[in-house]
């Protein structure tokens, strides 16, 4: 799939095919050009037209991670499909409750024109990315996985399920949340699940939705409504694991009218266009990033909960900060796989990912009951956040990816590393 040809031993090997691989090759190959990336990837190769065709999601994309993909290339491409996020409002009720209060609000500019986010389809950006990876001189082998490795003296021995052999200075794991190579480096993790269930599919609605993304706290888990292009929403509804199960499962009847007891009628009339998809809920952290020549990204290292739209941009972080580590320690003539090198990268990430973690973890308890004492303290502090505007732009940034700007990788604040 690419002129570079494989004969050449990869300095970098990619285990992941996804957006933080790929994103992670292109940012690497962008700033260090003489460094050879390969991505091996499980699923069949496919045509740039047909990359994500079958991903009906979308993602929220913080201002941070949008910053990041203009330098990178890749957000021209990407802009024409997207919606950007022009407010935000949250609500706690029940499901039977006839008005439901907006107890805070949010503007959607971190800067005069730009966005706290955009909601992008998960498919597009594939495309986008992929392309321009490509032309990057990135290698993509799949179908294909790495079966095992072996950490060495200057090199790591990777075996490929082909029963290739490859021998790159590093390995970087980008396989998933389950990720079969964090358990064969050893690396234990903090994780636990919540026996809910995130229901996703896209949503067209009769009346504008005006850029709005709603979140609605309901008593078996947040149910987000998120702004596509059109009159058109991509729906994240939390909702316990047997209960999603039969939902998805069931009558497309039913589907519908559980659907409008929970999105109301401000859009008007609504339809499911597309499959509705489950995805199970739970908290995964790794204990360590790195071991030497090897190192985990997105949700190798890490899976949130979806309540405050961060998963991807969690990811996405991870590549920054990878990256700029990478491409620096190979200007000074360092070794790319050393430990001390990798430490940086963990020490810069483990922070951020554990703050997030909680705050997920946290958040979702806190809404996901229906105590009315716990109800009365969460709808009284919502309240006075609302009131508080110093305190709203400090969500805002966070938001956006920008709360602590002093820390953030270059690509994040738009800059090339």
């Amino acid at each position: 799939m690419n002129a570079r040809s494989e004969a050449a031993e990869p300095d970098i090997l990619i285990a992941g095919g996804g957006s933080n691989g790929v994103g992670a090759a292109l940012a690497i190959a962008s700033a260090a050009p003489d460094l050879r990336v390969q991505i091996v990837d499980a699923a069949p190769p496919v045509s740039l037209s047909e990359r994500g065709a079958k991903d009906e999601r979308a993602s929220a994309i913080a201002a941070a991670a949008r910053r990041m993909l203009q330098q990178l290339g890749a957000w021209n491409e990407i802009e024409p499909h997207s919606q950007p996020i022009l407010s935000m409002e949250v609500t706690d009720s029940r499901t039977s409750d006839v008005a439901r209060p907006v107890f805070l609000t949010f503007g959607g500019e971190v800067t005069e024109g730009e966005p706290f986010g955009h909601m992008v389809p998960n498919g597009v950006m594939a495309r986008a990315l992929q392309s321009r990876a490509e032309a990057a001189g990135v290698v993509f082998t799949a179908p294909d996985r790495v079966s095992s490795f072996t950490s060495g003296p200057g090199r790591v021995e990777v075996k490929l399920a082909s029963g290739e052999t490859r021998r790159p200075r590093l390995l970087i794991a980008a396989d998933g949340v389950r990720s079969r190579l964090r358990t064969l480096a050893g690396i234990k993790t903090v994780s636990w699940q919540y026996g809910q269930t995130a229901i996703v599919c896209t949503v067209r609605h009769e009346r504008p939705h005006n850029g709005v993304a709603i979140e609605h706290f309901l008593p078996s888990g947040p149910f987000a409504i998120l702004p596509l292009t059109g009159n058109r929403s991509s729906l994240v509804w939390s909702e316990r694991a047997e209960e999603a199960r039969r939902l998805i499962e069931g009558d497309e009847f039913v589907f519908q009218i559980e659907l409008e007891r929970r999105f109301g009628h401000r859009l008007g009339a609504i339809e499911v266009e597309g499959p509705r998809q489950g995805f199970p809920l739970g908290l995964t952290i790794a204990r360590d990033f790195v071991r030497p020549r090897f190192a985990l990204l997105g949700d190798a290292a890490h899976g949130i909960h979806p309540i405050a739209g961060q998963g991807l941009n969690l990811g996405l972080r991870d590549v920054a900060a990878l990256a700029e580590t990478l491409v620096e320690a190979h200007r000074l003539g360092l070794d790319l796989g050393s430990l001390d090198v990798l430490k940086r990268y963990e020490r810069w990430r483990r922070f951020d990912t554990f703050q997030m973690g909680v705050t997920t973890d946290v958040l979702n308890r806190l809404f996901s009951n229906d105590s009315a004492p716990v109800r009365a303290v969460r709808d009284f502090g919502l309240s006075v956040v609302d009131r508080l505007p110093r305190m709203k732009r400090m969500f805002i940034g966070e938001a956006a990816g920008l709360g602590a700007s002093g820390d953030l990788p270059r690509l994040l604040q738009g800059e090339a590393i």
